[in-house]
This record gives C-alpha cells, structure tokens and sequence, in this order.
C-alpha cells in the first residue's frame, strides 16, 4: 500500500471514532436510563442534562431530569422540569405520568387543592391509572381534614378570644367601678370635710356670741353693782 493511500485509510479511521464516540440524545437517554435503575441519580441527571443540550424539547429527557432531581429530594427543581414538560408533551399516557408526578410533589408539600387538580388531570389523561385515582381519594380526605382541623382550630380559637374579652370586659369593670369608689370616697371625705368646716364654723361663730353676751353680761353687772354702791355711799 502506498503512502497517499495509508493515509486516506487513516483518516477514514479517524472519522469513523469520530463519529462512534459523538453521542445523540437518545444515547444520553439510554445511559441516564440505566444509571437511573441502578440509583444513580446524580449520574443519570447529568446525562439527561447532555440529551436536553442536544435537544431542548426532549419531553422525555425532561421528565426522567425530573425524576432524578425527585429522588435527590430536589422537588423544586423536578417541579419546574415537570413544568416545562407538561407544556410541550402531547402524548396523554406520558401527560398522565408528569401530572401524576407533580400531583405527588404537591401533595408530599401539603398543596391539597393544587395536588388534587394535578391528580385530575392525570386522570383526565388516563382515566385507568387506579394508582392516581387512590393518590386523589386520599388527598381530598387529607383535604377534609385539614379543612375541619382549620374549623375547629378556628372556633378554639374564638372561644379563647371570647374568653379573653370576657376576662377583660371583668377587667375594665372591676376597675370602673374602683375608680367609681374611688371618687364616692373622695366625694364623702369632701363633703365630711365641708361639713366640718361649717360645724366648725358655727361652733366658732356660737363661741364669739357667746364670748360677746359674756362680755356684755360683765358690763351689765359691772353697772348695777357701781349703782349700787354709789346709793349705798350716798
């Protein structure tokens, strides 16, 4: 084999690696897949990532993305995978499995009226998935509940509130009516005080007649006796 041609082989070769070692997103798909089956979340979601790089509205790697961020306990961001994907997909059976799944996140975060419509439209989707169907009856008896918890929650509440202005309408009362005794008191001590004040005064106002009739009482005798004694010297 001549030169030119070895190196025509050669670059053929070269092509060929080239080409066997470029991935496609369904190779990501496949390998993210098996890394997924094997619990190998962190793996399997870098690889579903490449198949979204390759092709941005791969509905499928979108939500086996999110099914590997689920089970790293990262709902948020399966949530919005989640999201993207129910927007894009058209087939209903794979419709019923994102709703289904968000239906889960919801209801594991206690969103029972989000979590119920999510599990409806699952349904609406794929009306056999008994396992929808059971995920549905007991969110909206978890709904029921909740709801009556909240309702009794709410009336002990009222009670307690009820009680509390009872407690402070005795409050105010028992405290009116000391300042009311308060003031009676105050009123009688100024009244008594008054009422002194004008004994007082009467007693002293008899005191100066009396001492005034004494005094006159004085002169009178005073006179009569100098009477008397100027007849007797006369």
């Amino acid at each position: 084999m001549g030169r030119k041609g070895y190196i025509l082989l050669l670059g053929f070769m070269l092509v060929s690696v080239a080409a066997y070692c470029q991935k496609s997103e369904r190779d990501y798909l496949r390998s993210g897949n098996k890394l997924y089956k094997d619990s190998t979340y962190v793996k399997a979601e870098v690889d579903y990532r490449k198949a979204l790089e390759l092709e941005p509205k791969s509905t499928d790697a979108m939500y086996n993305l999110a099914n590997s961020l689920l089970m790293q306990q990262k709902a948020k961001e399966a949530m919005e995978q989640y999201e993207a994907a129910r927007h894009v997909e058209k087939d209903k059976m794979k419709l019923a499995q994102i709703y289904h799944n968000m239906g889960v996140i919801l209801q594991s975060s206690k969103q029972l009226p989000q979590c119920i419509e999510a599990y409806k439209e699952a349904l609406r989707n794929n009306p056999k998935d008994n396992e929808t169907r059971y995920n549905l009856a007991l969110a909206q008896k978890q709904l029921k509940d909740q709801q009556q918890n909240q309702q009794q929650d709410q009336q002990q509440q009222q009670k307690q509130d009820q009680k509390q202005d009872e407690k402070q309408q005795n409050k105010d009362q028992q405290d009116q009516q000391k300042k009311d005794q308060q003031q009676q008191n105050q009123q009688q001590q100024q009244q008594q005080q008054n009422q002194m004040s004008k004994e007082n005064a009467e007693q002293l106002l008899r005191a100066a007649m009396q001492d005034e009739k004494n005094v006159q009482d004085k002169v009178k005798k005073g006179v009569r006796v100098e009477g008397r004694k100027l007849e007797k010297d006369w």
